[in-house]
């Protein structure tokens, strides 16, 4: 594992970030930390620190709802790995997180070394899951049918389906993309195919449906 590692710690608890610290501090390497205490701010962390070796992400704080929060996250940078952390520890959370994108995910109940554990496992390419845990199959085809839709989706589509949720137009898209708004229209009409809907409220319900169930 390389030496001098930097970390993206997104959590709403200032307590819970610096116990993230301390259980980073074990890991190997001079590492760099960064932290963020809600969604928007996790958004620009991620977009201006390409470099970032991991996210640690907290599901429920402010600005985000749930894995939806995930998804428009995984559409900014496809390639880095992120590792969810949440109180809400049952197998659907897991198994949807990581149908979702994720790298790992660790229970805001896991001691230090677990901690430890599931962020060298990450660095090294693998997938951490909670010991003793049985993930099961989806049990809601509602939901299996929506994660199979978006994991369809391209990371420029999901970066802009995170956009539509969060109300942007396609001129606002599409300063912040550095595109055309013809191209912006492009991945709108792609995203509404891919879907399965027919308007952009459509897709954005769609999206919080992952967002509200079971995350809260």
């Amino acid at each position: 594992m390389a030496s001098g590692c930097k970390f993206v710690i997104a959590d709403d608890h200032p307590l819970f970030r610096g116990a993230l610290k301390q259980a980073l501090a074990g890991v190997e390497g001079e590492n760099a930390v960064l932290e963020a205490g809600d969604f928007d701010s996790t958004k620009a962390l991620i977009a201006d620190n390409d470099d970032a070796d991991l996210l640690l992400l907290d599901l429920t704080m402010p600005g985000a709802s749930g894995l939806s929060g995930l998804v428009a996250l995984r559409g900014i940078h496809s390639s880095m790995p992120m590792i969810v952390v949440s109180a809400r520890d049952d197998p659907e959370t897991i198994r949807r997180s990581l149908e979702l994108g994720a790298s790992g995910f660790i229970s805001k109940s896991a001691g230090m070394d677990v901690i430890r554990e599931a962020v060298k496992t990450v660095l090294a390419g693998g997938v951490y899951t909670p010991e003793g845990i049985e993930l099961g199959s989806e049990g809601d085809p509602e939901i299996s049918d929506v994660i199979r839709r978006l994991q369809s989706l391209t990371p420029q589509q999901t970066r802009v389906l995170g956009m539509l949720a969060e109300g942007k137009l396609n001129k606002q898209i599409a300063y912040e993309l550095q595109v055309s708004e013809a191209t912006v229209k492009a991945h709108v009409s792609a995203v509404l195919q891919k879907l399965g809907v027919d308007s952009r409220t459509q897709a954005v319900i769609m999206l919080s449906r992952i967002g509200a169930d079971p995350v809260s």
